[in-house]
């Protein structure tokens, strides 16, 4: 039997959804984990999963570029979309940037910072208030992980549905 995905939070007991979205808010991929999990480790995971089809050919596994908030601004986070051939839109938190200055030269260059990419990195908040829109997902009524995860699937399709469909 697997764990219900729930973990201690000040709220209780809560899960959090990890997703990466793309401009028009539609989820690309989720990971749920426990609710004191924090964001940056999951990064990697998220963007593991990511699939993304095209009129032909194997879906896309890498994005042109990855915005997040300066939660996701570490080292790993950043090697890795390196490695990847990425494009990271993801600030410098003001301690990092300090520690590189306190360095000289030897603190390295600061990061490239993309303003316009990085404007519309709220698509994500805004695909998770499209998500948390059913109140079975807002309210987390499921308690088992795969009945929560079906339900935010489900939620996925019917989003990308009306994305799709032509506007009248």
């Amino acid at each position: 039997m697997k764990a219900a995905a729930l973990g201690r939070s000040r709220g209780g007991l809560t899960c959090k959804v990890h997703l990466s979205a793309d401009r028009q808010c539609r989820p690309l991929s989720f990971v749920i984990t426990p609710g004191q999990a924090a964001d940056s480790p999951q990064f990697t995971a998220v963007l593991a999963k990511v699939r993304v089809r095209g009129p032909v050919g194997r879906p896309r596994t890498r994005p042109d570029a990855v915005a997040g908030d300066k939660a996701y601004s570490s080292r790993a986070n950043r090697a890795h979309l390196r490695k990847r051939k990425i494009k990271a839109v993801i600030p410098e938190k003001a301690d990092q940037a300090a520690n590189r200055k306190k360095r000289g030269s030897k603190g390295g260059r600061p990061v490239s910072h993309d303003a316009d990419l990085y404007k519309a990195r709220n698509s994500v908040e805004r695909c998770i208030n499209k998500i948390k829109s059913w109140r079975g997902l807002a309210t987390r009524f499921d308690k088992k992980p795969e009945s929560y995860t079906a339900g935010l699937e489900l939620r996925g399709a019917v989003i990308w549905l009306r994305s799709l469909r032509p506007a009248t």
